[in-house]
């Protein structure tokens, strides 16, 4: 198996440049692994009509998010919350919005993006037979895990792709803030550190706090039904009648749970505009006026330095090369090799 290239071995000198705080990452044997979830993840052949990747909604160019205020979807649907980052995505307590997958269960989360209806819509056989059909596919596989192309292999391959996407010490971690910076950082000890805590910055708990609606989700008729398919699948109760986002309510049918979402970690926040599940927010400033008006009051000048802070959580972040994608042919004795 070749080497990585030197700009994939990047994150892997963020870790020992920022200390590794996720025991998890692949180890340097793993590196076929890795190598082959870095091509999978940017391979839109994973998707039912071969129209999107992993990196269609986390693209590294936009903080491994979108973008966008709620997330694209298969054809036929469209999302209905904001795509999260996948950066220290290794971290995470709970994946999703609403917290419907364990953090430490990755080949799941990697699971439902690939075969969920409005994700990427595929069926497990039918990618494996097209996965087959690519011999530098067969390579891969047999490289990073002694067996040809399989289901578990991909799911496998793919979050030890995303345990690499690991960002590197900020300024905050450096102590090389801005004084404004630093002013900001009085202001959110005091007025925000209750839910957003610890080393990435959450408390890994839901919340509901009152973030208005996107009209979109519901004025849209796509995504509107994308969205009551979505939470009948869950069970939710009273489907077809509810009109606002559920949230963390669709795991736990409490009412407690309503419109309460999981806190997302501020480390990177700066890169992944917009912002809050619904994308209703478009900047910092926009996210930092709507606490100060929820109370208690903050002034223009601590705003400002609220948001610098903010800015100041972001630190180097992995830098990967998309790869040249290989193409579909026959291997050479393919009358003698039994599938």
């Amino acid at each position: 198996m070749k080497a990585l290239s030197a700009a994939f071995l990047v994150p892997f000198f963020l870790v020992a440049f920022f200390g590794n705080q996720n025991p998890a990452l692949p180890d340097g044997d793993e590196s076929d692994l890795v190598e082959l979830g870095r091509y999978l993840f940017f391979d839109p052949r994973l998707s039912g009509d071969g129209s999107l990747s992993c990196a269609s909604c986390h693209i590294p160019s936009k903080g491994w998010a979108d973008g966008e205020a709620l997330s694209t979807s298969y054809p036929g649907s469209e999302g209905f919350r904001n795509t999260k980052s996948l950066l220290n995505a290794s971290r995470v307590d709970y994946f999703y919005w609403d917290g419907r997958l364990d953090g430490s269960d990755a080949e799941t989360q990697v699971r439902d993006s690939i075969t969920e209806t409005h994700f990427m819509n595929m069926d497990g056989r039918l990618m494996l037979e097209r996965l087959k059909q690519i011999p530098e596919y067969v390579q891969l596989f047999s490289d990073a895990l002694a067996q040809e192309p399989s289901f578990g292999g991909t799911l496998k391959a793919i979050s030890a792709f995303e345990k690499t996407l690991v960002t590197g010490a900020s300024p905050f971690d450096l102590q090389t803030m801005s004084e404004q910076a630093k002013q900001g950082k009085k202001v959110f000890d005091t007025h925000c550190s209750t839910c957003h805590s610890g080393p990435d910055f959450t408390d890994g708990l839901p919340h509901n706090l009152g973030v208005p609606d996107n009209p979109a989700v519901f004025d849209d008729p796509v995504r509107h039904a994308t969205y009551r398919a979505f939470i009948k699948f869950l069970g939710v109760p009273g489907y077809m009648n509810i009109r606002q986002d559920v949230g963390h309510y669709s795991v736990t049918k409490r009412a407690k749970d309503m419109g309460a979402f999981f806190t997302p970690s501020l480390r990177q926040v700066a890169d992944t505009a917009p912002y809050m599940h619904n994308g209703v927010l478009k900047t910092l400033e926009d996210v930092v006026a709507f606490y100060s008006a929820r109370g208690p009051a903050l002034s223009a000048g601590e705003q400002r330095g609220l948001v610098a802070f903010l800015h100041a959580l972001s630190g180097p972040v992995p830098v990967v090369d998309e790869p040249s994608l290989p193409r579909y042919k026959a291997i050479d004795n393919w009358m003698e090799v039994r599938n």
